[in-house]
């Protein structure tokens, strides 16, 4: 299998499956010397973590990293760093329905046309079980860009949408209820409605919105490794990832071009943002922000009509523990991608001049 790496000098590997002893990865091209914050990484991990309230999944996973390599005394050593997080609390029996059964708009029909065999215990390698090990990565890559802030949070569940701009919201309402809104008000409609889908077993969709601030101009290449595309690639390597848009996004088109363009003033910010802090592939110093579409999570608890190994029509359930929306979770996905990328881009970037 191809594609377990991401990154080309702050590169993170994963590996393990969903029901597996452990899931896992390394993270090579860290720098020497920086000393970590484990109690951080520890806190990252939890706000992904399953179980954590009642509108998300409730398998129980402590999600605690044990770092195997690459950490001396609490400080990196520039060779490559090992971790692994158990797998605590897996229920196989909970799949065993689905053996031989493929499931709507899962991975199982394409992963076993592409292999000829699939790990159907909560989808293997293709779960979402396996961002834990990106939220671990991403928050080392957060401590080595230091000055950099990146912050996410649910802007849409369904068709409820904040309509404020990021600049109007306080970002320390996120963490402050379950949904991760940095609206309150909002928060409490995201929340009922999220219940409201679970009681029905049923599921539904969302978007996080992400802004990274303190970006120092220059990251990002201007050909085929531009900042945005890699951001895009990020994100969309997400699980149940259906779209990304950056600063004026979609909407831009609906604008001119005397409207769109963002005019320089005399230091060289800008008086508006809509390029979203990025100008032909690379950072210009200003905020940069962008928007993540999540589709509702595809396992159902009720019954649906699908196929089965032998292609036959048969109906199915869904069984187990499963998120009725995975926006809440997702926020601190996005914030790793995203500071995978920068981190790469700003080992990149020191080789850009003298």
């Amino acid at each position: 299998m191809a594609g377990n790496s991401f990154g080309s000098i702050f590169k993170l590997t994963t590996f393990g499956e969903s029901h597996g002893e452990a899931i896992g990865g390394v993270i090579d091209g860290c720098p020497a010397g920086l000393k970590l914050d484990f109690d951080a990484i520890e806190a990252e991990m939890n706000r992904r973590k399953p179980g954590q309230s009642a509108i998300v999944t409730q398998r129980k996973e402590p999600d605690t990293v044990q770092f195997l390599s690459g950490i001396f005394e609490g400080i990196t050593t520039g060779t490559p760093i090992g971790f692994i997080i158990a797998n605590a609390n897996q229920k196989s029996k909970d799949y065993s329905h689905i053996k031989d059964t493929y499931r709507p708009s899962h991975a199982d029909y394409t992963y076993d046309k592409k292999y000829g065999i699939r790990d159907h215990r909560g989808g293997g390698r293709s779960s979402a079980r396996e961002t834990a090990c990106r939220v671990a990565a991403g928050a080392i890559a957060k401590q080595l860009l230091k000055e950099i802030k990146i912050t996410a949070y649910v802007s849409g569940v369904g068709e409820l949408k904040l309509k404020k701009d990021y600049s109007e919201l306080d970002f320390s309402e996120i963490e402050k209820n379950p949904v991760r809104c940095a609206d309150p008000a909002m928060a409490v409609q995201m929340e009922t409605y999220i219940k409201e889908i679970r009681k029905q077993g049923d599921t539904v969709g969302g978007m996080v919105t992400c802004v990274i601030q303190n970006v120092p101009a220059g990251l990002g290449e201007p050909v085929f490794d531009k900042l945005h595309a890699e951001l895009g690639k990020a994100m969309l390597s997400i699980n149940a990832v259906k779209g990304f848009e950056y600063g004026s996004g979609f909407k831009g088109t609906q604008l001119k071009g005397s409207q769109h363009n963002d005019l320089f003033n005399e230091d060289g910010s800008t008086t508006t943002n809509h390029s979203g802090g990025i100008q032909g592939g690379i950072s210009n110093g200003a905020d940069i922000y962008f928007s993540v579409a999540f589709k509702p999570v595809a396992t159902l608890m009720q019954k649906q009509e699908t196929i089965n190994s032998d292609g036959e029509k048969v109906e199915m359930e869904g069984k187990g523990r499963h998120d009725p929306c995975v926006v809440p979770r997702a926020v601190p996905i996005v914030e790793a991608m995203a500071a995978l990328v920068l981190a790469d881009f700003w080992l990149l970037n020191k080789n850009a001049k003298l």
